[in-house]
């Protein structure tokens, strides 16, 4: 075992280890918080975090060991079920983060009718189709026997064999798979928060404005109070952007290569070398790792619920102290 094998299974623990925990901590808070539970994007969230624990816990062990065996980990039942729902849950992601973005750019552009237009309902309707979508390519890809154990990514994910005679079908399959989930969600999610970015750039300047107005007739004015009023404008326009960067950006990172790769080895004189194809694998399982954090675990309101369970839990285990150490107790 070389250096780098020992580095990629290091890497696929730690990114189990904070998927698992991350995203357990954003369902512990939608469990304890009724503020968190109120929000329509909760939904979005939570069914996000669900996917990516199960990832966490079915597809990265799988990966993990057949890093280390240099083989299928298991037998041909339990790879079949882990390659659906490794195809499944990584389409439900994708499809859970365009989600967000359709309620934010509804929530910034509409904001009088967005409690109309994004309702539970409408949101239960959004996250289904999303299951249905997920459903419809990860059951197809089973029931053509197009599942099964690829050396090059070290995992149980939709795969063609050697044998196999249908191999145009399989490439257009591929391509109109990765069209419908990974190429829909990016133009939904570039348009959902350019359009968000752009009407907050707008609120901004007209909030520049209105602050340089009154900057010009406070003439007593102190020049550092001047100073630090550009200042938080500045930041104000940078923190606008940094956010859309985020979004987009860790979207665009972690599955481009996965998809440029898939598409890659469709022509018969392309060979995946191991490595990269683990890695780009890899690339796959951090947004499980990072989401929480992108949409949730920062955010106010998951704050707040987190301290607020800290303090029910410190709150009870020292009630539980005094209770042991009372004169009855003793």
């Amino acid at each position: 075992m070389n250096l780098l094998d020992i580095f990629l299974e290091l890497l696929i623990v730690v990114i189990a280890v904070v998927s698992l925990v991350s995203n357990l901590l954003v369902l512990l808070c939608f469990t304890c918080s009724a503020q968190v539970r109120a929000q329509v994007p909760a939904i979005f969230i939570m069914n996000l975090s669900f996917c990516n624990i199960l990832i966490a816990v079915l597809s990265m062990p799988s990966t993990l060991l057949g890093v280390v065996k240099h083989q299928k980990p298991f037998g041909d039942h339990f790879c079949y079920t882990v390659s659906f729902m490794d195809t499944f849950l990584t389409t439900n992601t994708m499809l859970s983060m365009a989600a967000l973005g359709i309620d934010r750019w509804i929530a910034v552009v509409f904001p009088l009718t967005y409690p109309s237009k994004m309702r539970l309902k409408n949101a239960a309707l959004m996250v289904s189709y999303a299951w249905i979508h997920s459903l419809a390519f990860s059951l197809t890809a089973l029931l053509l026997s197009w599942v099964d154990y690829s050396p090059a990514y070290a995992s149980c994910t939709v795969h063609l064999r050697e044998d196999a005679e249908s191999r145009g079908h399989f490439m257009v399959f591929t391509a109109v798979f990765h069209a419908c989930t990974f190429a829909f969600s990016l133009f939904i999610l570039c348009f959902a928060y350019l359009k968000v970015l752009q009407v907050a750039r707008f609120h901004c300047k007209r909030i520049d404005v209105i602050t340089v107005q009154t900057l010009l007739l406070l003439v007593d004015i102190h020049p550092s109070v001047k100073q630090r009023c550009l200042l938080e404008q500045k930041k104000r326009r940078q923190r606008a952007t940094k956010k859309i960067c985020i979004f987009i950006g860790s979207f665009v990172l972690c599955f481009t290569p996965y998809v440029i790769t898939r598409l890659t080895e469709l022509a018969p004189s392309v060979k995946i070398t191991r490595y990269w194809g683990i890695m780009s694998k890899c690339l796959v399982y951090s947004k499980a790792a990072s989401d929480p954090f992108v949409y949730s675990l920062l955010r106010q309101q998951y704050k707040m619920a987190l301290f607020g369970i800290c303090n029910r839990i410190l709150g009870r285990n020292l009630y539980t102290l005094s209770g042991d150490c009372s004169p009855s107790g003793m």
